[in-house]
């Protein structure tokens, strides 16, 4: 099982720039593939961007396609994703987790539970 730790998240204002950071413990995370997912208050979590585990493909939603940028970094065992151009309405609790299907999160057994998460607070 591989666990994950989120950073980088802050109150910034629309149009500013965010980098959230997650750092992922067991050999086994340049074997999945990884997703960015978020949760705004009051709403259900939603899928914001994946990365292939051979840093090959990417897939991003709607909503922040163009804006966000994803990474990894398998031989640190790091995801990033780069948030420009941000609106009020990407405040949110940001999560990262492996995927499938390059925009759903594994379930239990191979992904036990989330992270902590970061929290994104963009205001207008």
């Amino acid at each position: 099982q591989v666990q994950f730790v989120e950073s980088g998240g802050g109150l910034v204002q629309a149009g500013d720039s965010l980098r959230l950071s997650c750092a992922a413990s067991g050999r086994a995370f340049s074997y999945y593939n990884m997703g960015w997912f978020r949760q705004a208050p009051g709403k259900e979590r939603e899928f914001v961007a994946a990365i292939t585990w051979s840093v090959r493909g990417t897939n991003y939603a709607d909503s922040v396609k163009g804006r966000f940028t994803i990474a990894r970094d398998n031989a640190k065992n790091t995801l990033s994703l780069q948030m420009n151009s941000l609106k009020p309405e990407d405040t949110a609790v940001y999560y990262c987790a492996p995927v499938r299907e390059m925009a759903r999160p594994l379930t239990p057994p191979e992904f036990p539970s989330w992270g902590p998460g970061t929290q994104v607070t963009v205001s207008s």
